[in-house]
């Protein structure tokens, strides 16, 4: 899929979105969320509003983070809190209900999504009483493997 193609429906909800709660529609925030959609990168707010400064788009860091949780809000984005990393967002395809998990490394704090159709079902099958699923996330902590080579390379260095 386009980017094109994913930010034409992401634009068409945040339309409805702001129509709803008679809020303004705001050159800034469709231009922040084309960034967000531009990239399919989990990001930290700090590393947009740098990404944006350095397209020429000067908005202060407060309007980036004022935009990130109108997205939240109106499904746009989901927050992940990666052990004690700051918050990280992702963007949220509109109308997808594809669900995926994350191996989160505990060394150099990398985060890889992984998408596992088979274990996917199984907790999609999980049925609660009083409760109607619509998404769910998976966090997996260990180590990658770039921080396991180093660690066996400063392993074999100090002899052990």
């Amino acid at each position: 899929m386009t980017d094109d193609q994913m930010l034409t429906p992401a634009r068409a909800q945040l339309d409805a979105y702001l129509k709803e709660h008679g809020m303004r529609r705001t050159p800034e925030r469709y231009a922040i969320l084309e960034k967000v959609f531009s990239t399919d990168a989990h990001f930290y707010v700090d590393a947009l509003h740098e990404a944006l400064t350095l397209e020429g788009r000067h908005f202060s860091l407060s309007t980036v983070y004022a935009a990130i949780q109108l997205f939240l809000e109106a499904g746009l984005v989901r927050r992940h809190q990666f052990g004690n990393q700051p918050a990280q967002y992702e963007r949220v395809l509109p109308g997808a209900t594809e669900s995926h998990h994350h191996l989160v490394c505990t060394s150099c704090g990398r985060v890889r999504s992984v998408k596992d159709p088979a274990l996917m079902a199984q907790i999609g099958n999980l049925r609660y009483p009083t409760f109607k699923t619509q998404f769910f996330t998976l966090y997996v902590y260990g180590l990658c493997s770039w921080c396991q080579k180093r660690l066996k390379r400063e392993s074999a260095r100090n002899g052990q």
